[in-house]
Parts: structure tokens; C-alpha cells; sequence
């Protein structure tokens, strides 16, 4: 049988892989980059790779258009597929908690959100929290059953399940997917998924920088405040004594690697003002280090299409999902096969 190529050792392509591989094709995987143990990375060399520093939780975001609607559903599907993982796999690094939104004034988007609302939307255990209970400066908040995962363990996790299911891994920097079909050491291609993140010069693709900051402090909730500014005040726990992410910045077309003391300070104190739950013991932020990452950001959204490159060869694009890779892998992994199963 023919090979699927996968190109990307990120979050998208593993789960792209896997999922193929799950429907019986053989995979290889094709990347720059794979994943490695967090704690030994130099963020500087690895910058890019952003599945390596993502918070990765599941946050819902109410559809209100067609692509927020389809991104919805690719959503309601990881979060199934992550259940089902959970259970059958414990060490794959996925811990379901509570989700806690905290909205400040001028929030768009989640004014028609009610308990049927959300039901319909597919959210579980789904609750407004009582404003008394709110903090200084919020104006509403929910809370829900939702995921984090601790990102290198789940990716070590898949790239191990795919290696057990006989996925061919190649550590290449590529500059086009067509170099692909002309790789001897691949065999006979069936189709090569773009799973590169940015896209191979891409010119809706922008880099979006995070800035989060990883603790020691463990937290019981996956927390996210929206400001009326337009910041962010976000908590991502990981499991297996992985600390907890404090964030984070969305800075469009910010290109710098290094992290700014200044903005950890500002991180930090904003998420104990709006959780101080999270220095019950101690009273003190334990900081394990700092963390940027560049999220591949698509102006209109992620691409998802199938294009024959020339001479028969078919190329399925899937790249620029920004922040929400982890949120959305298995619905688009599902959606790139049914690509790839068409006519």
C-alpha cells in the first residue's frame, strides 16, 4: 500500500499521522523538529517548534460565524477523542479539571451564552458562577469540565504509539512539500500532509509570540480571564508534577526570542489577583522558567485544502491553527482524511 507522508513533528502532524495510521495506511512522519524532554530544550534553538512550548488546554470559543463554527466542531471532536485517550492511556500526559472563565466588561461573543446555550453547544457540567464569587473587576464567569495536557509528555506519547505502529520517522529541513515525492528513502507516495505550522512561505501566515512563564505551584483549575484591554490572564496545569503555565501575551509579528522579566512580573501578579487560590501554600510564585513560543497564525484562518501539485501528486494543507493546535488536532486530523479519502 501506498505511504501518506506527513510533514510537521508537531501536535498536528502526530495526531494526522496517528489518525491515518489508525485507518490502516502507512505513515511516515518528515520534520525539522520532533519532540524532546522539555526540561533539556534551549527555547532559543527551538523557538518555532511551538507545540513544544503551548499552554495546551481546551478552552471553547462560542461559533459565530462559519469558520467558528466549523472550528467549534473540530473542537467538540478533540475533546471526545481526549476523553477516550484519558481513559485508555493515563500516561499520555491528558488530565480533564474544571475550566473557569472570568469575562470583564466589553467581552463580545458570549453575551447569548446560557446554561441551554451551552448544552447546545455541547459544553459538559457547564455553570455560571455566582457574581458575589467573581473577582474584583469581573463582570461574569462560567465554569465547565474541559482538558490540559502536559504538551511533551502527549507528544512523546504519540510519537511512541505511531513508532509501535510501525510509522517511519526523517529528520529533514524541507523547503517545498513536492521535495517530498522526490525522496527515494520515502517509496511509492499516496499524498503528503502539510502540517508545517507556517506554511512553507505562506503569506496569510504571521507569527504570533507568547510569553508564558512555567511554576512549580500546582493549581487545581485551568483558569482564563479576559481583560477589556484586550490582554489575557490564563492558568494551563500539568500533570505528572509538570507545574502549572501562568500567561500570556499575543503579540502579532513580534519576532523577539528573548523573555522580558517585566512581563513575567506582570503575569504573575495578575493571575494571583484574579486566582490567589494559587498561593495557598506558601504565598510565593516557585518559577521554573520563562517561556516564549511563536504560534503559526493564519490571516481567515487555518488551511485546510487538497491541491494537486502537478504530475499527480496530491498535497492536503493543514497549517496555521495559531494558538489552538492541541484544541483542534483530532477534528482536523479526521477532517485531512476524509481530504484525502475524496475523489
Amino acid at each position: 500500500m501506498s505511504t501518506v507522508a506527513i510533514i510537521g513533528g508537531g501536535v498536528i502532524g502526530l495526531s494526522t499521522a496517528w489518525k491515518f495510521q489508525q485507518k490502516g495506511i502507512p505513515v511516515v512522519v518528515i520534520a525539522r523538529t520532533f519532540p524532546s524532554p522539555f526540561e533539556t530544550v534551549d527555547g532559543r534553538d527551538e523557538i518555532n517548534y511551538s507545540s513544544q512550548w503551548a499552554g495546551a488546554h481546551n478552552r471553547y470559543i462560542p461559533p459565530f460565524d462559519e469558520a467558528s463554527k466549523r472550528d467549534h466542531d473540530f473542537a467538540l471532536e478533540t475533546f471526545r477523542h481526549m476523553d477516550a485517550l484519558a481513559k485508555e492511556s493515563p500516561e499520555a500526559g491528558i488530565t480533564f479539571m474544571k475550566g473557569i472563565e472570568y469575562l470583564e466588561a466589553g467581552i463580545s461573543g458570549y453575551d447569548s451564552l446560557t446554561n441551554d446555550k451551552a448544552r447546545d453547544l455541547g459544553y459538559e457540567d457547564f455553570k455560571e458562577i455566582d457574581k458575589k464569587d467573581l473577582p474584583e473587576g469581573v463582570v461574569r464567569g462560567f465554569e465547565y469540565r474541559t482538558w490540559c495536557v502536559n504538551p511533551m509528555v502527549y507528544c512523546s506519547y504519540l510519537l511512541r504509539r505511531l513508532f509501535v505502529g510501525g510509522c517511519k520517522f526523517i529528520k529533514r529541513h524541507l523547503r517545498t512539500p513536492e521535495e517530498v515525492f522526490s525522496m527515494h528513502e520515502v517509496g511509492d507516495i499516496r499524498a503528503v500532509v502539510n502540517c508545517s505550522g507556517i506554511g512553507f512561505g505562506d503569506e496569510k501566515v504571521f507569527v504570533t509570540r507568547g510569553q508564558t512563564c512555567l511554576v512549580a505551584n500546582a493549581c487545581d483549575a485551568t483558569v482564563t480571564r479576559q481583560n477589556s484591554d484586550g490582554t489575557w490572564s490564563f492558568s494551563v496545569p500539568r500533570n505528572f508534577h509538570g507545574g502549572t503555565i501562568i500567561g500570556g501575551t499575543k503579540e502579532v509579528d513580534d519576532w523577539r526570542m528573548e523573555p522580558s522579566s517585566e512581563t513575567r512580573a506582570r503575569l504573575l501578579k495578575n493571575f494571583a489577583a484574579t486566582y490567589p487560590k494559587i498561593l495557598e501554600d506558601g504565598g510565593e510564585f516557585r518559577v521554573l522558567r520563562d517561556i516564549v513560543g511563536r504560534r503559526p497564525t493564519r490571516v481567515g484562518g487555518l488551511r485546510l485544502e487538497k491541491v494537486d501539485s502537478g504530475h499527480g501528486n496530491t498535497v492536503i494543507h493543514l497549517y496555521g491553527l495559531g494558538g489552538r493546535g492541541y484544541e483542534l488536532s483530532w477534528g482536523v486530523a479526521e477532517a485531512a482524511f476524509k481530504l484525502l479519502e475524496e475523489n
